[in-house]
């Protein structure tokens, strides 16, 4: 019995050793950051000297394309559809009747009021005479004048109305798809069509406010549309006065011709807008940035070790990014393992 407890003692004892050991083992590692050698880690990172060049601004945004003109064709009078006069998707020009409303009533109501003229004016001829012989007095005539006015502005208001009842096209474009019939009893709240003029196309598009004072009109701009590698070119005509104040943007809008009618209105398009060209530009590689709480950072070997500088960064690409403040020519700019490494840590840089 005595010798299995010691048995069982020892094995205990030598567990707990082991155990020890990994313990003390595991926090030495931790505790010494050097290596073998005693010497603190170098790590092997990629890097460009930073030099000054002319940078070609352009700014990449995104814009709608707008039709130049387009309008809901409507009718402003209640009636039944007596002609359509177009077909849908055609192009119809300024002027050309569209549809036709029946009005028969009105020009009913035309003849009654022109008869009530004819009498309103006998009676002014009548009371003129009997007022120049003093046999009424002004009162009287005034009445009689006033009766006839009013009914020659009952025979305009019925003309009005019966040329409302021919819808006709208010600007040259292509007609949409209609939504109505002949006989189709029609008010001014059904949308019978849509006309849009596309032989030119607006594209809107915002951008920052710091690029504002850059952004002038009659500049051009060249821009591409989903599905297509077709460059298209536009010309700056409008801006907005001020900047919104909920994206602090300002609002641009192009012209751009479409004679062939390759451009929809109501697509997306890829707007690269140019800006000052910038001489003596700082432009890095955009893996360089370290986006942080208080902005954007960038790491570069100092004396064998990296220090971190804060930068003010502008346009960019899909590769680079324009530096306004922060770097110097000459820095060493450390492109890759921007993200592992800290302040002080030794590097050995392979400079590009």
């Amino acid at each position: 019995m005595k010798i299995k407890h010691i048995v069982y003692s020892l094995l205990i004892i030598g567990f707990g050793a082991f155990i020890a050991y990994r313990i003390a083992s595991n926090k030495n590692k931790n505790e010494d950051p050097k290596g073998k050698d005693g010497k603190n880690k170098v790590m092997t990172v990629s890097g460009v000297v930073v030099h000054t060049q002319t940078f070609d601004n352009n700014l990449s945004l995104s814009g709608s394309i707008e039709a130049n003109e387009q309008v809901e064709i409507r009718s402003e009078v209640s009636g039944i559809v007596e002609s359509i006069n177009f077909q849908e998707g055609s192009n119809v020009s300024k002027g050309q009747l569209l549809f036709k409303v029946n009005d028969l009533e009105l020009r009913a109501q035309l003849a009654q009021a022109k008869t009530k003229q004819g009498l309103a004016s006998e009676n002014e001829r009548r009371a003129k005479l009997l007022l120049q012989k003093e046999a009424i007095s002004q009162e009287e005539y005034d009445v009689a004048r006033a009766d006839f006015k009013l009914a020659q502005a009952q025979i305009q208001l019925i003309q009005a109305q019966i040329a409302k009842t021919s819808v006709k096209a208010p600007f040259s474009g292509k007609v949409g798809l209609r939504s109505i019939s002949p006989g189709t009893y029609i008010t001014p709240s059904l949308l019978v069509a849509k006309l849009i003029n596309i032989s030119k196309l607006k594209i809107t598009f915002s951008i920052p406010e710091k690029y504002a004072n850059q952004v002038r009109p009659n500049s051009n701009l060249s821009f591409t549309v989903a599905g297509s590698t077709e460059k298209y070119t536009a010309k700056i005509y409008a801006i907005e006065p001020e900047v919104q104040i909920a994206t602090r943007t300002l609002q641009v809008r192009a012209i751009a011709n479409n004679k062939d009618g390759k451009l929809l209105p109501g697509t997306f398009a890829n707007v690269e807008l140019p800006l000052d060209i910038i001489k003596d530009a700082i432009v890095i590689p955009s893996e360089a940035i370290i986006p942080v709480q208080k902005g954007k950072k960038v790491l570069i070997s100092n004396k064998g070790k990296v220090k971190e500088i804060m930068v003010e960064t502008a346009t960019r690409t899909d590769a680079s990014i324009l530096v306004l403040s922060g770097l110097k020519t000459g820095d060493t700019l450390l492109t890759t393992g921007v993200m592992s490494l800290k302040k002080d840590d030794a590097v050995k840089v392979k400079v590009k």
